[in-house]
C-alpha cells in the first residue's frame, strides 16, 4: 500500500508560478513510476508529467519547457515546478504512485487568474 498527499496548490496570476509537492509514505520502495495529472472542470483527468525509477521524465506537450518534475533521493517525495502559469493551467492537481497497482493522492487544486 502507498499513501500519497499533495500540497502547494493555490491561486496564482497568469505568468506566476507554483510548486507542487507529493509526500509518499508506505511501500515506497515498491514504487516504478510517479507522476501528476490533472483534472479541469468537465474535463477528462490528463497525464502532466511522469518521472520513473530510472529518472527519465516524460510530459505533455501543453506544459513541456514550463513544468519539471522531480523527486528526493529517497523517493519519497515528487514535486512539480509550475513556471508561466496560464489561465488553462487551472485544475485539480493528482499525484499518482504505480507499484503495477495505481494509487492517487486526494489532489490539490491550482486556480490561474487572467
Amino acid at each position: 500500500q502507498v499513501q500519497l498527499v499533495e500540497s502547494g496548490g493555490g491561486l496564482v496570476q497568469a505568468g506566476g508560478s507554483l510548486r507542487l509537492s507529493c509526500a509518499a509514505s508506505g511501500s515506497i520502495s515498491s514504487i516504478y513510476r510517479m507522476g501528476w495529472y490533472r483534472q479541469a472542470p468537465g474535463k477528462q483527468r490528463e497525464l502532466v508529467a511522469l518521472i520513473i525509477d530510472s529518472g527519465v521524465t516524460n510530459y505533455v506537450d501543453s506544459v513541456r519547457g514550463r513544468f519539471t518534475i522531480s523527486r528526493d533521493n529517497a523517493k519519497s517525495t515528487v514535486y512539480l515546478q509550475m513556471n508561466s502559469l496560464k489561465p488553462e493551467d487551472t485544475a485539480v492537481y493528482y499525484c499518482n504512485a504505480f507499484t503495477y497497482v495505481n494509487y492517487w493522492g486526494k489532489g490539490t487544486p491550482v486556480t490561474v487568474s487572467s
